[in-house]
């Protein structure tokens, strides 16, 4: 039989919805909704997308939204006191600078003038860092995600084989953190991995986030796995894929995310919950 699909954009409606009753709740008592800033360099298609999406679900579940939308052409420095700005507004609980940034400007530096507080995106040392430790605060919104599609299918994650297909700093590591920190045990492949069928021949749960296309073959499933893709391209023929060759790993895994409306949705949830997250960290309501 073919594998169950975790449907994404249902889960992600119901993370809307606790932030929802989160806010509510906050207004209840008297204190302000919480509020993200959006900054847009450029105009890259996709990053447009992206963005017009996070600032049209802030409007949807009540978060308040600034939109700084940059020409391509600022400078390092411009940007940068944008964020001081955006530090030093109390009215702000959320910073988010969309990425990639243009070849002249230092993501690092940029990731790291962030307030740690305000780092919505999870991206900065410390967050990451305290994921690390096993107190995690702000975590990356990716990883952060994919979790909640793996409890929403009874994942047990205790004990289990977990596979991570791709080692970046925004996906592959914080991912292979979040498993750890869940009780999996943890194999991280990546650009040198020499044989990746063999590594993932054990793999219960399967992360793949390498953007490459198609990069893991069906035939390299574990039977029953739960295989989550977060790859997202775009075929010669125009169609969003992932990089699992979807239909037969399908035959073989027990669940599996469909790309598009697998991952995607719950990336934009987790942000929503950072922000709400960040707002009662800052008035300490947060339980």
């Amino acid at each position: 039989m073919a594998g169950q699909l975790i449907d994404g954009k249902a889960v992600a409606a119901l993370v809307h919805e606790r932030v929802r009753a989160g806010i509510a709740e906050r207004m209840a008592s008297g204190r302000a909704a919480p509020s993200l800033a959006t900054i847009l360099v450029g105009r890259d298609p996709a990053s447009n997308v992206y963005v017009r999406n996070k600032r049209e679900t802030c409007a949807k579940l009540g978060i308040g939204s600034e939109q700084i939308d940059l020409p391509v052409s600022v400078s390092q420095a411009e940007l940068l006191a944008q964020i001081d700005r955006l530090n030093a507004d109390p009215k702000i609980d959320g910073i988010l600078v969309q990425l990639p940034l243009p070849e002249h400007i230092d993501t690092t530096i940029v990731i790291e003038r962030i307030h740690p507080d305000k780092d919505v995106d999870g991206f900065h040392p410390y967050n990451v860092g305290r994921l690390m430790q096993r107190i995690p605060r702000l975590r990356p919104c990716t990883p952060f995600g994919v979790i909640e599609l793996l409890k929403s299918v009874g994942e047990k994650f205790y004990g289990r084989s977990a596979v991570v297909v791709g080692a970046s700093n925004h996906v592959g590591r914080p991912m292979a953190l979040e498993l750890l920190h869940a009780g999996a045990i943890v194999k991280v492949t990546h650009r040198f991995t020499k044989d990746l069928a063999h590594d993932l021949a054990e793999g219960e749960i399967v992360v793949v986030a390498a953007g490459k296309p198609g990069l893991v073959k069906g035939a390299w499933i574990k039977p029953g796995a739960t295989v989550i893709d977060v790859g997202i391209s775009r075929s010669a023929e125009g169609k969003l894929v992932g990089d699992v060759e979807f239909e037969p790993a399908r035959q073989r895994a027990a669940f599996i995310t469909p790309v598009p409306g697998g991952v995607g949705p719950m990336t934009v949830a987790m942000l929503m919950q950072n922000t709400l997250y960040a707002a009662q960290l800052r008035d300490g309501s947060a339980r």
